[in-house]
């Protein structure tokens, strides 16, 4: 009997890449595993922020320093807090003044950008409660997923599951 190992990511390092992970230590004062977590969750952000800046440039037409005749302008940032697999992550979502702006980077009402979905499906499919689950996900993410956000979660995927079963 075959067995399938999981591929493993080998990452090619650079000159390019040495440079990065150097100034990224010199620029968070990098010492231990949880300020690399920190770091990313950091950089997560700003890169966010910025894919929404590029966003609404397109979506006005002009980008933020310049003019327009445009009667949609920018109206500044509406705070929001998204859960990702580093932790909690805030960022500044950039507004529209005729709220037509509909980020895809990070939708509208969304809050996670995990996947936590599968994740909360494997401990459930392992047997977990879903008091375990919650548990399990806040030790290990650092935020709060209630019992009923874990229980909304397998309720959505065990129709999938009991159909697929028969």
């Amino acid at each position: 009997m075959a067995t399938h190992q999981k591929e493993v990511h080998k990452v090619k390092m650079t000159e390019g890449k040495r440079a990065i992970i150097q100034q990224l230590f010199e620029e968070y004062d990098i010492e231990s595993a949880s300020d690399i977590q920190d770091a990313l969750k950091d950089l997560l952000g700003g890169t966010i922020k910025e894919m929404m800046e590029a966003e609404m440039d397109s979506h006005l037409g002009y980008e933020k320093s310049q003019r327009s005749a445009n009667e949609n302008a920018r109206n500044g940032y509406k705070s929001k807090t998204l859960n990702s697999s580093y932790g909690s992550v805030r960022i500044e979502v950039p507004q529209d003044r005729q709220s037509s702006f509909e980020p895809q980077v990070v939708k509208k009402r969304q809050k996670d950008i995990s996947d936590i979905d599968q994740k909360i499906i494997s401990m459930y499919a392992k047997g977990m409660t879903t008091r375990q689950i919650s548990e399990t996900i806040h030790d290990i993410y650092g935020f709060e997923a209630s019992e009923g956000f874990v229980s909304d979660v397998t309720d959505k995927i065990l129709p999938h599951i009991e159909e697929w079963q028969n």
